[in-house]
């Protein structure tokens, strides 16, 4: 290098823009991403130790990709060679493999090839870079912002070690501001720069995670202020304001986060939930989405998941369409939240993926012949009677008339399953009822007697039927509804709900006591943090007061937290079932009642729930085996110091009359349909760690090969409904 080449470097050095000249260029330096590069991670060691085998860096633009890179090459004895794809090729890979063996024959030196951007190489350009890695001639650094294991060539990623670097916190990006501000030789510490709270809060919220935006958005604020008589440069928030006015929105019409933002949007229009729709939409409209590509992936919405349950869907939403193309933007954009909202807050079905089921019974079964009184009469009706038989339904009451439409080799298969939203609820029975007269006429009908034979139950049969049998919705609901029932709050009482959990029982308490308070008791703080957050939507007063214990905690908890409050009723479901001291639980929630207070419980009964065993046929295994069998699965809910089976209903009710309240209970038998599949078998059968399994009870009396021969008698139930026996007690309890 020249003198002249020398003055060059100097010169764009000095001038280049304030995110290049901070540059972290140790590790020390680097700010953010510790999950990766904290201390004792694997890649500061391998950086540490010159260890480094090929790399690919995967994340948003000003995260710290290429400067991690720099360090690298700072840090490192081996050779380091850096190029962009974007402005390289072939030829450029060509050269960097010659160096690499070059300092490898001449000096024994690794190289290592650093290549931003590396998405940008073609497969060719990929390929070339191959065999190179793969004998160790380079060892490979790829920086990319889209996800490797689409954009980057299988056998590259398959031979480097991934590392995701995430959008930096706001605690970095404070650093990074003063860094900047503090560093005399790169910065603008020299400068003498106030910035006001306000304006770097707006600065670090709109740079949303990416240093570089920040640091640009700094650099023209300090740039473009002059400096008062006393030499201060006041950064305010209206010059932050004026430096960036956009937040910095990750989006690439072509990569992952184009798909990943119209996958969360329709995830959450699919999911009814119209405020994440209004949400992602925004997302896409502020980075400047194409509103007919959004257009587009609604109207396959308003077909595969609104469907039959509300026909006009597809009506509606193209209308939109046809209003955005005819207003343009900006007004644009209302049709398209109109469309949004109305498929977000639509009933759902999607019953059309019965087209499917169809499609594929076409191509895998034989195909079979059209019946004889549906084939077309004009031409053939008097050669081979075609059309002969036929009923015109129009000339039967209700312009329907029970006959043979499906290949006698389909006959009885169902395709279309209306499901119980919107309109498609209202034509649910009709369809059920013709069908069912279509089998009793074609019963009568001798010559199709072998239609009447049916095949296993296929996945798609099996696929239908997990979702119409899907009842535990409706089940918690009507379960939920008996409880506030018998405890009758009024809107000014006060509300305990013991195992608040998902919040099903706390929100209908916040619903029904709007003049009181609810105080909702978690077990754990996943539970704690996702009410608290769903609560933040309410106002102040009415949100539920959040509280982390276990029912033996709860006491002092309360002491502390509400120490002046006694509740008017205290609610649960499954709140009792787990507690190893009961009484003790039941006595200190009783001490916490009002006087005429209540306690209203819903307990499921392990003690009498399904037997497993009850589901076999006992010919499915030797008599010895089924005995065993029994007497060992029986043996788990006679365990005295498990808490979930050492008690019954009688000893509940003993429990809340020693604690000196009146109790009345009610037992219900529940009986739901529940489909045998093989994932279920698994889970009985599977052991883990977290909790003992169907199969390690079983393990303490029968031997592994009866355990397998057990599991084979129930694989045998795999594809079949089969009625699930269960029991819950109702318990009411007042001082």
């Amino acid at each position: 290098m020249d003198l002249f080449q020398q003055h060059r470097l100097d010169i764009t050095e000095a001038e280049a823009p304030l995110a290049a000249r901070l540059r972290p260029r140790t590790l020390d330096e680097f700010v953010g991403q510790d999950a990766i590069v904290g201390p004792g991670r694997l890649l500061r060691r391998a950086i540490q130790a010159d260890q480094l085998s090929s790399l690919i860096f995967y994340g948003p633009p000003g995260t710290g990709k290429t400067t991690l890179a720099q360090i690298i090459a700072n840090t490192t004895q081996a050779h380091f060679i850096a190029i962009n794809a974007v402005l390289s090729g072939v030829k450029e890979i060509r050269e960097a493999i010659a160096a690499a063996q070059d300092k490898r024959g001449l000096y024994g030196q690794r190289t290592i090839l650093f290549v931003d951007e590396v998405h940008r190489f073609n497969k060719a350009q990929q390929d070339a870079l191959l065999p190179w890695v793969e004998n160790g001639t380079v060892v490979l650094i790829g920086a990319t912002t889209e996800n490797p294991y689409f954009e980057v060539n299988k056998a590259l990623v398959s031979r480097s070690r991934l590392f995701q670097l995430k959008p930096l916190e706001e605690s970095d990006l404070r650093n990074v501001v003063q860094q900047a501000l503090q560093d005399v030789d790169r910065g603008y510490g020299k400068l003498n720069v106030q910035l006001e709270a306000a304006a770097l809060d707006h600065l670090v919220n709109v740079a949303n995670g990416d240093a570089r935006a920040l640091l640009n958005a700094l650099e023209l604020a300090v740039e473009t202020t002059s400096p008062d008589a006393a030499g201060i440069i006041h950064i305010t928030l209206a010059v932050a304001e004026e430096s960036i006015q956009r937040r910095a929105v990750l989006y690439d019409k072509e990569g992952d986060a184009h798909f990943d933002t119209i996958s969360a949007f329709i995830k959450s229009v699919r999911g009814s939930d119209p405020d994440a729709a209004l949400y992602w939409l925004a997302r896409m409209v502020y980075a400047g989405e194409d509103p007919r590509f959004i257009f587009r992936r609604l109207l396959i919405l308003a077909g595969e998941d609104v469907g039959m349950a509300d026909p006009n869907a597809i009506a509606i939403v193209h209308a939109c369409a046809e209003t955005f193309d005819r207003v343009g933007l900006p007004e644009g954009r209302y049709p398209l939240a109109h469309a949004t909202l109305y498929l977000a807050t639509a009933p759902k079905s999607n019953s059309v993926m019965g087209f499917f089921d169809a499609l594929s019974a076409v191509e895998q079964e034989r195909e079979g012949d059209i019946p004889n009184p549906l084939k077309d009469a004009n031409r053939d009706k008097k050669g081979f009677g075609h059309g002969a038989g036929y009923l015109y339904p129009h000339a039967y009451r209700d312009h329907w008339v029970a006959q043979q439409y499906l290949p006698s080799s389909l006959q009885g298969q169902v395709f279309y399953q209306p499901s119980k939203q919107g309109f498609e609820a209202t034509i649910q029975t009709q369809v059920a009822r013709q069908r069912e007269a279509q089998l009793a006429a074609l019963v009568d009908d001798t010559t199709a007697s072998e239609a009447l034979t049916f095949s296993p139950v296929d996945s798609a049969q099996e696929r239908w039927l997990q979702r119409t049998l899907g009842q535990a919705g409706e089940r918690l609901g009507a379960l939920r509804d008996r409880l506030f029932t018998l405890a009758a709050p009024q809107r000014h009482h006060v509300v305990l709900d013991l195992n608040a959990g998902s919040g099903l029982l706390t929100w209908e308490a916040v619903r029904q006591v709007p003049e009181g308070s609810v105080v909702a008791c978690v077990r754990t703080p996943t539970d704690a943090e996702a009410l608290t957050q769903q609560a933040a939507a309410l106002p102040e007063l009415t949100r539920p007061i959040v509280l982390q214990a276990s029912l033996t905690e709860l006491p002092s908890v309360l002491k502390t937290q509400v120490s002046d409050v006694r509740f008017d009723h205290i609610i649960g479901r499954n709140a009792l079932m787990r507690e190893v001291d009961k009484a003790g639980v039941v006595r200190s929630l009783v001490d916490w009642l009002q006087p005429n207070g209540t306690v209203t419980l819903a307990e499921a009964v392990p003690h009498q729930a399904q037997r497993l065993y009850q589901l076999l046929d006992p010919i499915w295994l030797s008599a010895k085996l089924y005995q065993k069998l029994t007497e060992s699965e029986e043996a788990i809910y006679t365990q005295p110091e498990d808490p979930m089976v050492n008690w019954d209903i009688q000893d509940l009710q003993s429990i809340f009359e020693v604690a000196g309240v009146t109790v009345a209970m009610q037992v219900e038998s529940l009986s739901t349909d529940t489909l045998i599949t093989t994932a279920l078998i698994d889970r009985w059968f599977t052991p883990t760690d977290a909790q003992p399994t169907y199969a390690t009870h079983l393990s303490r009396q029968l031997s592994h090969t009866e355990i397998t021969k057990a599991r084979s008698a129930f694989m045998r139930l795999v594809h079949q409904t089969v009625k699930w026996h269960s029991t819950i007690v109702l318990i009411h309890a007042h001082r």
